[in-house]
């Protein structure tokens, strides 16, 4: 059984005015608003950076050695979120890591459709290695849209010989933007945080022209022979449940050593409510424990 604060985070959800016609300039402010009710601890250290022209930010908790450096990309569907309302939740994942957190502004859709914002996420990972960073030690990872950015951001890498990051953390990985995925009608009244019937606006919005079949765009299509091992982090009541559950048969398929963990009755993206949420707590130090083994295994590998 879910613990109780849960209803109470549901509940503060379904209190948030419907966005649906809404301009976007306005949801991107509601989502940064929301942000501030969840501050990043004062004794974080926050450092801003330019990444071969995209803005980013160091998060450093205290007292991590910062021997693993974490490359972080929002959600928000492509459209909305920003270093600023995800910095908690990654200060948090940097910290059960004993690492630094490195996470950028990729350009947003719809402005700036795809490829912008892969083209973003991929010029950002070569100026952290241009900066020193040891790809070993690299873990790559993001939350929704993010995690689909994340996984064609290695599919560009991969492709064009780059280094690859020791591992990939995926947490509630939006992978099918045609949303054919069954969760998408069976968790539909369990799931507070999306509403299917606005997702093919969002995905067309984010796509533009490309194939919504593009492996690059949904990337519930890609070939995962040779990506890093992954884990992914799901709730079983979210309508992108099958986002997950299909990218981790596939990537198991393709012989990457990936982990599914498909939380019960957890939402998307739970782990946003860390600390509040102890299922979020205990859910981003099992990702802390997954960071630091595979960066220690491709260390030593080497």
């Amino acid at each position: 059984m879910a613990s109780p604060q849960l209803q109470n985070i549901i509940e503060m959800i379904k209190a948030q005015p419907l966005r649906e016609g809404v301009p976007i300039e306005e949801t991107r402010a509601a989502f940064e608003q929301l942000g501030t009710a969840f501050p990043v601890a004062d004794d974080v250290k926050r450092e801003k950076a330019d990444a071969n022209g995209v803005p980013g930010e160091w998060l450093t908790p205290p007292g991590v050695s910062g021997d693993i450096t974490i490359y972080y990309l929002h959600g928000g569907g492509y459209s909305i979120g920003s270093v600023n309302t995800h910095a908690r939740m990654v200060s948090l994942i940097a910290a059960a890591c004993d690492a630094r957190a490195f996470a950028v502004d990729y350009r947003l859709a719809p402005e700036n459709p795809f490829p912008a914002g892969l083209d973003d996420a991929v010029a950002a990972y070569r100026w952290l290695l241009g900066q020193g960073v040891d790809p070993a030690r690299l873990i790559i990872g993001g939350d929704s849209a993010g995690g689909g950015l994340t996984l064609a951001t290695l599919q560009r890498l991969r492709e064009a010989g780059d280094p690859l990051p020791a591992a990939a953390v995926l947490l509630s990985p939006w992978t099918d933007l045609e949303g054919t995925g069954e969760s998408i009608k069976t968790r539909r009244e369990a799931d507070p945080m999306i509403n299917p019937d606005m997702m093919p606006e969002g995905a067309k919005s984010y796509r533009g022209d490309a194939d919504v079949r593009d492996p690059l765009v949904s990337p519930l299509h890609a070939d995962f022979t040779g990506l890093p091992p992954m884990l992914i982090q799901v709730g079983d009541a979210e309508v992108l449940l099958d986002d997950s559950t299909r990218v981790y048969e596939r990537a198991q398929a393709a012989g990457v050593d990936v982990t599914l963990e498909v939380n019960d009755e957890m939402i998307h993206v739970f782990q946003f409510f860390a600390p509040l949420l102890p299922e979020a707590v205990a859910a981003i130090a099992r990702i802390g424990e997954f960071a630091k083994s595979h960066a220690a295994a491709a260390a030593a590998a080497r």
